[in-house]
């Protein structure tokens, strides 16, 4: 299925500011379709069979019309001339009669989209006439609301590029509450959603009638909060902007859009939405994140403590042999360490290895005991990964890598590269293959990991935990090379 811009493209002469547009249009015409109680199909001229449609939308406050989506669909013959007319005249088209069907009929109404003063595009709208039964206020106010809205995108005055709106997270749609406002911003009309959202920020008299900049401020200043100075500009409707109001009882997220006519404001519409509980997780989500970054910080303070204690200890030990096993140690709650200060600068439980990789195999290289020189280069990438992974990954790293200076280039020095891979390894899988290489003195012989030290067995046991298998041979034309695989977790569980 092509994207709308691609289908645009292929259809259409448009230039790219003018999709922009089209692409604006859609993007809010389930506000249009929501008011209207219609489905609303975009056509674009395509020359050779009449006219295409390339978006669909139906509404969310009534019956559709079209069940199977339309997107695909020639115009056929029959409404041909009614998106022809609106597109050449740049005008409001409405088709031929409704036909009944049972209780319903079906009245289609052509609307042209314009952008400086040439017709882009064409968007019918398809809505149910119900008939034997007198709509509601609401309904009418709705659908008075749709048509100011509708000749303003035939008057290409609608939607607006000056203020986008609607972006946010929670914000708010035509179930959630609509205001009518008249030009001076009083309530001529409120949905009872619209209402409940209004009383919940504290407001206990009547909406309709009211000036509602005069209301909420009012609330903001009972409650303690600030008024800022951009509020009365959007909710009396005089800008296309949104905004968010809080007291100490509930938070209302509004978007102001001005009704014009002919570039003159005659009203305007707000939309509410009680957003107190959505912002009450998200607090709650921040609090949880910032709280898990404690808990790693402070994680890793006390793992730096545990590596110091050590260190102490191990300078007070006369003999060798433990001496370096306590020296190993702190270099491993060293590593464990730097994985959980990654994390506590992070917002999430995944961390970029690249940079742990980095730090760990510059701390081994820096802190070498030997004489000569020590390189170290690190091509390819490891990429974000789960904190499970890292901190076992960190540990292999740094163990094969102190091994490649402690036993292949202590006596001469070298270079030390270590390549990574990162592929999927099946459906939804990724994997790592990383090579360590050494221009060393090589594998002693008979060199068997079962039979070797601590730190290879360590190595061995964390890549089987990671699902992988690890080999060590001799690299040419001399030194050591290690190789391992890994499987990843999801980053997302």
């Amino acid at each position: 299925m092509s994207t709308l811009a691609e289908s645009l493209r292929a259809s259409t002469t448009l230039e790219d500011h003018d999709i922009e547009w089209v692409h604006l249009v859609v993007g809010d015409w389930q506000l249009i379709a929501d008011l209207a109680f219609a489905d609303l199909v975009l056509w674009v001229p395509t020359g050779l069979d009449g006219w295409r449609a390339v978006a669909h939308v139906r509404p969310n406050t009534g019956p559709m019309v079209f069940y199977d989506d339309v997107v695909g669909r020639t115009s056929g013959r029959w409404r041909e001339p009614i998106l022809s007319e609106a597109y050449r005249q740049r005008r409001i088209v409405n088709g031929r009669e409704p036909e009944g069907h049972g209780e319903t009929a079906v009245r289609e109404q052509a609307i042209p989209v314009v952008r400086e003063g040439r017709a882009l595009a064409v968007i019918t709208r398809h809505s149910n006439v119900i008939t034997g039964r007198t709509p509601s206020r609401l309904e009418l106010t709705y659908r008075l609301l749709a048509e100011s809205m509708t000749k303003m995108i035939a008057a290409g005055e609608f939607p607006s590029t000056a203020a986008p709106t609607g972006a946010r997270r929670g914000a708010p749609r035509v179930g959630d509450g609509v205001v009518h406002l008249d030009v001076e911003g009083t309530v001529l009309y409120a949905s009872p959603n619209a209402i409940s959202a209004i009383h919940r920020l504290g407001h206990r008299g009547d909406v309709i009638g009211e000036v509602l900049a005069t209301v909420v401020a009012d609330l903001l200043q009972a409650s303690g909060s600030t008024v800022d100075e951009s509020l009365a500009v959007v909710i009396t409707g005089r800008a296309p902007w949104w905004t968010e109001v809080s007291t100490q009882s509930a938070s209302v997220s509004l978007r102001a859009i001005p009704l014009t006519d002919r570039g003159t404001r005659q009203s305007a519409m707000l939309l509410l939405r009680d957003v107190s509980e959505l912002r009450r997780r998200e607090q709650e989500l921040i609090t949880k994140d910032a709280t898990i970054r404690e808990i790693h910080h402070r994680v890793k303070n006390n793992l730096q403590t545990v590596a110091a204690l050590l260190r102490l200890q191990s300078r007070r030990v006369p003999d060798e042999g433990a001496r370096n096993a306590l020296d190993e140690a702190v270099r491993r709650v060293g590593t464990i360490a730097l994985v959980h200060e990654t994390l506590s600068q992070g917002i999430d439980e995944t961390v970029n290895f690249d940079e742990i990789a980095l730090r760990g195999l510059r701390a081994v290289v820096d802190v070498a005991v030997t004489e000569h020189r020590v390189e170290s280069t690190l091509t390819g990438s490891f990429g974000r990964m789960r904190a499970e992974d890292a901190t076992s990954l960190a540990m292999i790293v740094s163990e094969l890598v102190q091994n490649a200076v402690e036993h292949g280039l202590a006596s001469r020095g070298g270079v030390i590269r270590v390549h990574v891979d990162r592929a999927e390894v099946e459906p939804g899988v990724e994997g790592l293959t990383v090579t360590i290489t050494d221009d060393g003195t090589g594998l002693p012989a008979g060199f068997r990991p079962v039979l070797a030290g601590l730190g290879t067995r360590i190595v061995t046991s964390l890549v089987q935990d990671l699902q992988g298998r690890i080999r060590w041979e001799p690299a040419t034309p001399h030194g050591t090379r290690v190789e391992f695989t890994a499987r990843l977790r999801p980053l997302t569980r």
